[in-house]
């Protein structure tokens, strides 16, 4: 373990909604965020809260620019749950459900639950959204039904009292990533429904979970959170930018810079899992993209954010993560005193570690409160 920094933010509630359309100012300089463009690009110093709110619509509309537009209300239809089957775990129940995020589709997902947290009307814990890595067995690694140990986060916050949901990504070959058919049991293609982006399909679905975790009776809808690794790690990224419910966001070698990611190569994320429209419309070149990884830091503020980015991550530059932290922290100051980022170093390499994995478990706990009992 390297260390860690830590930033004091803000306690502002941004109402559900506030991303906008996708009409935005191109700004060239994505690291120096306390500036708004004007209707003629003209640009102005970010001083107060409500000034940083257009800022943000614009971080918001110009990431649809590239991963398509967020869906509207007419996709949130009801969510049907059906449970596949149930699995004793000790001191949680491991159920498979489904679940309909919009018309044509089914996701299926682990939803575990702590047994203490059944036959207690009264009894209410907060929960985690938990978001796999690319691998084809999907939603079971975080479940701990195979994979890296390292990365059994549903089955170790289970085990603390959370509720812990664990959804699979989306259908579809991506042979780029060796991933065939889709992620576990994700079988739609998300283009097939008119998504630009499998970025976006993804964003959709994990807002849809975040629906059906607010709709459980044991669940208190005010304590929600995110976590994932890899893949999961920047669409926890991107749903807590979209989705202001979630009130701490866990990203484990979730991201650096566009700038940064293989020498400014951006043919890893232009692929159908990822956006499409990072080669088609923006030539794969980081100058061109309508958005970066700071900014989407920056859209959370203030709410909680914990970042492991390993000092020899092969795939995410740690010297891109650091500039991102650095551009997003005077955002964080902005807003006062409240929740903030911390960023871990461990001396590893794309992994997610179990000494870091305890202080991301300790930071949710002070974000969201501990679970009934502990």
């Amino acid at each position: 373990m390297l260390g860690w920094l830590w930033l004091v933010g803000g306690a502002v509630s941004w109402g559900q909604g506030s991303q906008g359309g996708t009409e935005a100012p191109f700004y060239a300089d994505k690291f120096h965020l306390l500036v708004y463009a004007d209707d003629s690009g003209a640009l102005h110093p970010v001083r107060r809260v409500e000034e940083w709110a257009l800022r943000r619509r614009h971080i918001l509309a110009n990431m649809q620019k590239v991963m398509g537009p967020l869906p509207d209300e007419t996709k949130r239809v009801p969510l049907e749950v059906q449970e596949v089957e149930e699995q004793d775990a000790g001191v949680f129940l491991r159920r498979k459900i489904t679940f309909v995020p919009e018309p044509g589709d089914r996701v299926a997902a682990w939803l575990l639950i702590p047994k203490a947290l059944l036959g207690a009307p009264s009894r209410r814990a907060p929960a985690m959204l938990c978001l796999h890595q690319t691998t084809q067995i999907g939603k079971d690694e975080p479940a701990g039904l195979g994979g890296n140990p390292n990365l059994h986060y549903a089955k170790e916050l289970a085990e603390r009292g959370y509720v812990a949901l664990a959804p699979d990504y989306i259908g579809g070959d991506i042979p780029e990533v060796g991933i065939k058919g889709g992620f576990g049991e994700a079988r739609t293609d998300p283009y097939a429904l008119g998504y630009i982006s499998g970025t976006m399909k993804g964003i959709w679905n994990h807002i849809r979970a975040v629906d059906l975790l607010q709709s459980l009776p044991f669940v208190d809808r005010e304590r929600l959170g995110v976590i994932g690794h890899s893949l999961g790690g920047y669409n926890a990224l991107f749903l807590a930018a979209f989705d202001e419910r979630l009130k701490v966001v866990v990203s484990s070698c979730g991201f650096t810079s566009f700038v940064k990611y293989r020498g400014g190569d951006l043919t890893g994320w232009s692929h159908r899992g990822h956006m499409p429209r990072i080669a088609t419309v923006y030539g794969k070149d980081p100058a061109k993209m309508p958005f970066e990884f700071s900014e989407v830091l920056a859209a959370i503020a203030p709410r909680a954010v914990f970042l492991n980015a390993p000092l020899h991550d092969s795939i995410f530059d740690v010297s891109g993560v650091g500039d991102c932290v650095a551009a997003a922290l005077p955002v964080y100051a902005l807003f006062g005193e409240g929740s903030g980022l911390a960023v871990y170093h461990p001396n590893t390499q794309h992994d997610f570690p179990p000494e870091v994995r305890e202080a991301a478990y300790r930071f949710v706990a002070q974000a969201l409160g501990s679970p009934p009992g502990r």
